[in-house]
């Protein structure tokens, strides 16, 4: 039961450090042109399924703040397929492996291009229909550059750095770290 709790703790605490990411750099992460550095936690999805909710409950919220109301809906979907995707590639690639172990640089890259993909064409859909279908292809083009800046190339500089600490890569896949449960 203790380690439930712990784990909805940090699922509560990674859509809390979404959400204040987002909002707090409201003018990078909404709109066409949109930077949402939180986009980079996305890759904790590739590690372990829970992180898919607590990462698409983050955007849910960080999408209340959003200058488009619809966006709680559109941009929310897309995260959870973007999430899902990228559960579903990691979890190919820890099939019968140790959490603690590296990913293979190619598959976290992959799985990085889900939200790119995701994001792009949803969001960037969205922004379309709100803003003028002319520019749709635009608009999907910012979202999605936006996206592979955050995710594919922070956020996997950041994840591959990580994944050198056993004791990060054990927190954050909830297994004991020198004979203590983190989780």
């Amino acid at each position: 039961m203790k380690s439930n709790a712990k784990k909805i703790t940090i699922m509560a605490i990674v859509a809390a450090i979404y959400v204040v990411l987002t909002v707090t750099l409201s003018g990078l992460s909404y709109g066409g042109i949109q930077f949402r550095i939180a986009e980079a936690l996305m890759l904790l999805c590739f590690y372990k399924k829970e992180y898919c909710v607590a990462l698409s409950a983050g955007c849910f919220i960080s999408n209340l703040f959003s200058p488009m109301p619809i966006d709680m809906v559109v941009g929310t979907v897309a995260t959870i397929l973007a999430a899902l995707a990228m559960y579903l590639i990691g979890k190919t690639e820890k099939a019968g492996t140790d959490f603690t172990k590296k990913s293979s640089t190619v598959k976290l890259i992959i799985a990085s291009l889900m939200p790119v993909i995701s994001n792009g064409i949803i969001v960037g859909l969205e922004l379309g229909w709100l803003y003028g279908e002319i520019a749709t292809y635009i608009y999907m083009l910012q979202v999605a550059f936006g996206e592979f800046v955050c995710v594919t190339i922070l956020g996997v500089a950041l994840f591959k750095a990580l994944e050198k600490n056993k004791g990060f890569m054990k927190l954050i896949c909830f297994e004991e770290v020198s004979g203590k449960n983190y989780l």
